[in-house]
């Protein structure tokens, strides 16, 4: 059994998994024994398979189809002989030993999942950790992001001490460590997701039966490019998880 397994699924973007991969190869302590899952969802050939070439630590895992993000994460999953395991994103940068800080986090908490600090690349920290999701939140958050900012403050517990770890409801899975024990009983992601509201459903999940919480002790740089904001296709696909997401845990309004 291995440290830590990590998965990243890829989808036309073979620049970012490339930094971000290097970034954990750059950044991670030699002693942890590691083990980097590419989950390529790409309809179109690119050169990431080379990367295993380059590190033995890596295996590229092309689909062939695109699969969605949590049935892309939950590819690898069968397969993980880890202790832990981190769900990364490919628009995540490593900039000191991030992986390790969380897993003794984990360690030290008997905590079943963890986020660490996620920074935007002039090292602010991102509005990423929320409370439980309602329908009045998220219908804030996609058409009314203008008003309402005290409310979207507190969904995004602006009123909380990031110097200090605290349980969290929802973490945007853009990086998170999980005990792989723990991800393989819950089944990893619900697939009925295509895309979007399966973080929020994992977190729910992971709260149930064990704690998902914030971690002071490391920071991770998150490009975050909010693609549904941009993308009317994108958006759809969001708003048609977040019925099901409501579908499953209740339409709670507020």
């Amino acid at each position: 059994m291995i440290d830590i397994s990590i998965a990243i699924v890829a989808y036309h973007n073979e620049e970012d998994v490339r930094n971000a991969v290097c970034s954990i190869m750059g950044h991670t302590a030699d002693v942890v024994s590691k083990k980097i899952y590419i989950i390529d969802n790409s309809t179109q050939q690119n050169g990431l398979g080379e990367l295993e070439r380059e590190w033995p630590q890596v295996e590229y895992l092309p689909t062939g189809r695109n699969l969605g993000f949590g049935r892309g994460h939950n590819y690898v999953l069968s397969r993980l002989d880890s202790k832990f395991h981190a769900i990364v994103n490919p628009d995540i940068l490593l900039v000191e030993d991030s992986l390790s800080a969380l897993m003794g986090f984990l360690e030290k908490t008997g905590a079943g999942m963890a986020v660490p600090r996620l920074l935007d690349t002039e090292g602010k920290l991102q509005a990423v950790y929320r409370r439980e999701v309602t329908v009045a939140d998220m219908g804030i958050r996609m058409f009314l992001h203008s008003h309402f900012k005290k409310r979207q403050a507190y969904h995004t517990m602006q009123d909380m001490d990031y110097g200090k770890p605290f349980q969290v409801p929802f973490a945007q899975g853009s990086f998170l460590v999980v005990r792989t024990k723990l991800l393989q009983e819950l089944g990893g992601f619900d697939e009925r997701y295509f895309m979007y509201m399966e973080d929020a459903d994992l977190c729910r999940t992971v709260n149930l039966v064990s704690s998902l919480w914030y971690c002071p002790d490391t920071g991770v740089i998150h490009k975050w490019e909010r693609g549904s904001h941009k993308d009317r296709k994108l958006l759809k696909a969001h708003i048609v998880s977040m019925v099901r997401y409501f579908r499953k845990w209740g339409w709670r309004l507020w």
